[in-house]
């Protein structure tokens, strides 16, 4: 994902006040992303995402700019947040793109390109972000995945490999990084009621919505709700799980 053509820019936050841990969000100014972001602002942290727009962010939030293909990118967006609010203790690896299309449609590029940013992109943020986490013994990263991930969805299938990748890379960052007090976990949201899910015809909501026995969508701050526990030190002990949050659409897959 690419975010704001601008730089940092701290909101509400006074020069010097240090509260709570250091918190970054990748695509956290819309959608989940921004649940997860305002989650972690009210449990005292010091948040900060990488986003195209800062106009829905909150005071207290700092904005920095990132391209998660990029590595030089990511580099400079986790300096300034270093700079801002010091080592990054809680990655949230959120930043994600689609390009939907049947398999015999989907080009080479529409596949790499959804591998590149959902998949490389969180492995090069949380490459970045264990070099502070490694020094201070400590560090939560939760990634973002799908239930499309694990359930599979048709015309997805460059965005589900992407979300499923992601299980295999907390795991394997658990047996990596356990010992250094680092948890890697993944969420995987089901259908969530956002911008995106309003647009849908409502023949094809109905349709959705019969596959969920929770018999709706789930709000972004639902997922925000479990991402903010799971980084919590109530979970310090919980590490390579995938957590679904689809109100039983998954089914454990």
């Amino acid at each position: 994902m690419t975010a704001a053509d601008t730089g940092p820019a701290r909101k509400g936050q006074a020069e010097g006040q240090v509260a709570g841990r250091s918190v970054l969000i990748t695509g956290g100014n819309r959608g989940i992303g921004l649940a997860i972001a305002k989650a972690f602002l009210a449990n005292g942290d010091r948040v900060a995402v990488t986003c195209r727009s800062e106009s829905n962010l909150p005071d207290g939030i700092l904005a920095v700019q990132a391209d998660v293909t990029d590595e030089a990118s990511v580099d400079t967006a986790f300096t300034l947040v270093e700079a801002a609010h010091g080592p990054v203790e809680v990655l949230v690896a959120n930043a994600g793109i689609t390009k939907d299309t049947l398999l015999l449609r989907m080009s080479e590029s529409d596949f790499t390109s959804v591998i590149d940013t959902n998949l490389t992109g969180a492995f090069r943020v949380i490459k970045r972000a264990s070099r502070g986490m490694i020094r201070l013994r400590k560090g939560r990263i939760v990634l973002i995945s799908s239930v499309t991930g694990l359930y599979g969805a048709p015309g997805q299938i460059n965005y589900s490999s992407s979300k499923a990748g992601l299980v295999g890379m907390a795991r394997s960052l658990t047996r990596e990084l356990g010992s250094r007090g680092i948890t890697a976990n993944v969420v995987a949201p089901g259908f969530i009621n956002t911008q995106m899910t309003a647009e849908l015809p409502e023949d094809t909501q109905k349709n959705y919505l019969a596959t969920i026995p929770a018999g709706r969508f789930a709000e972004p701050e639902e997922v925000a709700q479990v991402v903010r526990w799971i980084a919590s030190d109530e979970a310090a002990y919980i590490s390579g799980a995938v957590i679904p949050v689809d109100g039983g659409l998954g089914m454990g897959h």
